[in-house]
């Protein structure tokens, strides 16, 4: 490797700064405008050719209408709707609040598309529900929490499914559909061991709600429960793209939370906008420098050359995805998932193009590699923002969510090696690949 080389010497910058502390958009950017600055490229051609890709891509709005759409949920009352409904369904059981958990996890999956705001806000509460009299100890709620939250953004639908598809062309409702089975799956294991670890350390059983209050939970509910509902239809009727989906789940949660549950003043209102700018601007910024870093990294040939390189070592596509999961864990325990999905999955796309992988088995596969990585030691995003939501200890996290690990890496090793898992619920409806 020539040390002296411009993309060298860019890769040096990008380094140095996020280690001095820059955002890693701002390190990527600041290093892509020395690139281009060495190999003496026009910087009025290259804004130019961003700008009208940027314009025609609308699939990027997608985002903060989303991170809009949970912000409204969690300042007015449907979290705590929803949650009454899920102790309906699963509280009677032994560790029956753990239960409660997973399941909001997966209705709330068809709302947010997004793992940290699921943590940050419906976990919150069930974090304080677990820990109340000593039901549950904090590190058990955080671990479980965070655990649970990574399904979020694999049940459509999906923020970090939504980047991949900017960067790979794969459609975004066949996306959606295909990550319908592997989250239920890995939800289902979640439960499987709530219930091994229940009897193991003898869990509360919550008291049975009577049964005359479960139409009335159940009705409470139910105009909450609807959001994924038209959400999801609007989608795959055709009637709306998924942005415009996305801007329908917003404005859904707002009349809601105004007009039917008159939850939400003027106060929760500006800072619902506040957060979701704040939380918008946070990942844009990451997305501007990831795509001028493709930029950088595509005149450097070396998505090709990569492809080149893993076709003369003779991989088959089975043995490519084991090479890309075990990559994709490892960087998943020291850098964040929006920077790995944006820079590093790319590269990997032409490869997987030449070897007859399916971009949207591929993508989901990618996208649980990610989610994996927020509960992954040392980065592990979610480890820390439960451990500073409960104030448990990171180890004793880290301890309690292991086990859970071990059955989502196994869901992970089964989607890898079944694709069928995965794509037969998008070719039931229309998918070709």
């Amino acid at each position: 490797m020539n040390f002296a080389s411009p993309f060298s010497i860019t890769l040096i910058v990008i380094t140095v700064l996020a280690f001095l502390g820059l955002p890693i958009g701002l390190s990527m950017i600041s290093g892509s405008i020395l690139y281009l600055l060495l190999v003496g490229a026009d910087m009025g051609i290259v804004a130019e050719q961003f700008l009208n890709g940027m314009y025609s891509n609308y699939v990027i709005l997608a985002v903060p209408l989303f991170i809009l759409a949970a912000e409204f949920m969690n300042v007015g009352s449907m979290t705590e709707r929803l949650l009454n409904f899920c102790n309906v369904l699963v509280g009677r059981f032994r560790g029956g609040l753990a239960q409660v958990n997973i399941v909001q996890s997966i209705i709330f999956a068809g709302m947010s598309g997004s793992a940290i705001a699921d943590a940050a806000g419906s976990g919150k509460m069930m974090q304080t529900m677990m820990t109340r009299e000593g039901r549950y100890t904090p590190s058990f709620a955080a671990a479980l929490t965070a655990v649970t939250a990574v399904v979020g953004p694999i049940i459509p639908p999906s923020i970090p499914m939504i980047l991949y598809s900017l960067v790979s062309d794969a459609s975004i409702g066949y996306l959606f559909l295909a990550g319908m089975v592997p989250g239920l799956l890995m939800a289902a294991m979640q439960m499987v061991q709530v219930v091994i670890t229940a009897r193991r350390r003898n869990f509360p059983v919550e008291e049975p709600v009577p049964m005359r209050e479960i139409p009335r939970i159940t009705l409470r509910a139910f105009p909450a429960l609807m959001m994924p509902v038209v959400l999801l239809g609007c989608i795959y009727s055709g009637i709306t793209t998924p942005t415009e989906a996305a801007a329908i789940a917003a404005a859904y949660a707002l009349i809601i939370s105004i007009f039917l549950y008159r939850s939400i003043s003027v106060r929760d209102f500006y800072g619902s906008l506040a957060a979701s700018a704040k939380s918008t601007a946070s990942i844009g910024m990451l997305i501007a420098g990831a795509l001028v870093f493709n930029y950088v990294i595509t005149i450097e040939n070396i998505p090709d050359s990569i492809r080149v390189m893993l076709t003369a070592w003779d991989l088959s596509p089975t043995g490519f995805l084991i090479l890309v999961n075990i990559i994709l864990l490892i960087l998943g325990c020291i850098l964040e998932g929006t920077a790995i999905l944006l820079i590093i999955v790319p590269v990997f796309i032409p490869a997987a193009q030449a070897l007859g992988i399916d971009l949207v088995h591929f993508g989901v596969v990618v996208v649980v590699n990610i989610m994996l990585g927020l509960v992954t030691p040392p980065y592990g995003l979610l480890l820390f923002i439960v451990a500073k939501i409960s104030g448990a200890p990171i180890k004793g996290i880290i301890v309690d969510a292991a086990p859970f690990l071990f059955w989502m890496v196994l869901c992970l090793a089964f989607i890898t090696f079944v694709p069928d898992s995965v794509l037969w619920l998008p070719r039931l409806l229309g998918y070709q690949g």
